[in-house]
């Protein structure tokens, strides 16, 4: 092995801790895939994991100059088609393997820079910033996913998007408390959270079902090498949403509803057998 190939090891092996260390539920999707894309979906997760870190963690911080430096340097990377800083060089990797277009990145650049200026939402602007940070990411996995076949991509892509905002809107559902206490955000136009109540939050249920029920068709599309990892991650947050429909809206305002590591390997175990009777 020669230095520069050591150094795309170490950078890639960067992007797993990340990802590892950070979600236990997405690490746990990409090891039903094949090892061969593994890495460039960590790469994807490392570099879309700290562009959030910039806009949910650091607040104390220059954050618009953080962001702004943060997009400045992704760009050199993709352009230099190198970057010592190991995220954006797995990502960069990534970018030019599969020609991710730079659209996407814009997108969800866009969308964690909005983070640090729109706290309540629009139907329009909710759109603008479902799009990248979520839908976007999701077509950026699509893209490894189809392994760039543009035929592929182009049919799966409205299945894609769906997903993508059933995944975000979940996450709004799951992280309210930090996101509308701490932070001094609402994701839910035309909605109250001082005062939540069991109407506003069927409200959301209904729209997150729709999303879910677009999306499903198109996984059972997925080329078959990567569709487990794909349907793993739909039961998980699909399981996610249930239990939330079960509880009361002052416990969403006050926890964090969690599945438990358990429960994921159980979830694991079923997906794997009910693709087995489905094949």
């Amino acid at each position: 092995m020669d230095q520069v190939e050591l150094y795309h090891r170490v950078c890639a092996d960067c992007s797993k801790v990340i990802t590892n260390k950070y979600t236990t539920s997405f690490s746990l999707g990409i090891m039903m895939i094949p090892k061969k894309i593994r890495a460039d979906i960590y790469a994807i997760y490392g570099f879309v994991r700290f562009a959030d870190e910039i806009a949910d963690t650091f607040v104390k911080y220059p954050q618009d100059e953080l962001i702004c430096n943060f997009r400045e340097e992704t760009y050199k990377a993709i352009r230099l088609g190198c970057s010592f800083n190991p995220v954006l060089h797995s990502f960069q990797k990534t970018v030019h393997k599969y020609n991710i277009p730079n659209d996407l990145i814009d997108s969800f650049l866009h969308s964690m820079q909005m983070d640090l200026s729109v706290f309540t939402h629009t139907k329009e602007s909710l759109q603008t910033y479902i799009f990248g940070s979520a839908q976007a990411v999701g077509l950026m996995c699509l893209k490894v996913f189809c392994e760039d076949n543009t035929d592929i991509y182009k049919k799966l892509e409205p299945g894609g998007m769906a997903l993508g905002a059933a995944f975000q809107k979940i996450n709004f559902m799951r992280d309210v408390k930090n996101d509308f206490f701490n932070l001094k955000r609402n994701y839910f136009p035309n909605i109250n959270l001082n005062k939540f109540d069991e109407a506003q939050k069927k409200r959301i249920e209904e729209d997150l079902e729709r999303d879910f029920q677009n999306a499903f068709p198109y996984i059972l599309q997925i080329p078959k090498n990567y569709r487990f990892a794909v349907l793993l991650s739909y039961t998980y947050f699909y399981t996610l949403f249930k239990k939330i429909k079960k509880l009361p809206p002052e416990y969403i305002l006050q926890h964090r509803v969690r599945i438990s590591n358990t429960h994921k390997i159980i979830l694991l175990i079923l997906t794997f057998f009910k693709k087995l009777l489905n094949n």
